[in-house]
Parts: C-alpha cells; sequence; structure tokens
C-alpha cells in the first residue's frame, strides 16, 4: 500500500478539502489523539436496509435472479391469467 502525504489548511469555518475525487463521499472520521484523524471513505447502510445485507436475503435475491433468467416473461398466456384474478377478485 502506498501512503501519500500531503498539506492542508484547515479554514476559519473548520473545514479541509481533500480534492474533487471524493467529493459527495461519506467518511468516518476517527480521532486517534488530540491533533491526529483518521479519515476513510464509507458506504453508510441505512438500518431499515440493512436486512438486504444478510446471507439469508442475498441468498433469496440470488435465487430470485436464477428463476427470472431461466423463466423469461411471455405475453403467451397473458388472457388466462387475467380471467384466473377475474375470478379470485
Amino acid at each position: 500500500m502506498q501512503r501519500l502525504a500531503s498539506v492542508k489548511t484547515i479554514g476559519p469555518n473548520g473545514q479541509i478539502s481533500l480534492g474533487k475525487q471524493f467529493a459527495g463521499r461519506q467518511v468516518i472520521v476517527e480521532q486517534r489523539e488530540p491533533g491526529v484523524w483518521l479519515v476513510r471513505t464509507a458506504t453508510i447502510v441505512p438500518d431499515n436496509e440493512r436486512w438486504l445485507h444478510e446471507p439469508k436475503a442475498a441468498a433469496d435475491l440470488a435465487a430470485a435472479l436464477n428463476w427470472a433468467t431461466a423463466n423469461p416473461p411471455s405475453d403467451t398466456s397473458t388472457e388466462a391469467l387475467l380471467a384466473k384474478l377475474d375470478e379470485q377478485g
């Protein structure tokens, strides 16, 4: 891993610029000791979407995608499906 160092000046509002390549990214800032910070890019997952990253959800999604690939949609039975739905509704 190549380490690069650069000198930045903290502006009067307490901000520094890390460069346009990081624009809009979320970061984790850890203060290791007074005057020493570790800044890491991060991907934040909202609590209500966390379940999507669980192994079971990933496996279920993979199975669904495999099924969809093996069973492409078709218009051949649209009328029969609509008739069946009318009977149920």
